[in-house]
């Protein structure tokens, strides 16, 4: 027989002024030292700040799947 699980979503946003792949593990890295059991992210929007006609950031909206432990 099979393990039940359940798992929860959170939504986190995460920035770096060095692109969207560094964002992601910004995010990731953070998200893993509070999470236990992450499973997966999904990435659900991207976004860029700018200041004076320059990138200022990169800034991603991350959703964390984790398994809630019993």
């Amino acid at each position: 027989m099979s393990e039940k699980r359940v798992a929860r979503v959170t939504d986190i946003i995460a920035s770096s002024p060095i692109g969207f792949d560094d964002a992601i593990k910004v995010g990731f890295e953070r998200a893993s030292r509070t999470l236990r059991g992450i499973t997966g992210i999904r990435v659900l929007e991207q976004r860029i700040a700018v200041d004076s006609n320059q990138i200022a950031e990169y800034r991603v909206r991350l959703e964390v799947i984790f398994i809630l432990e019993s």
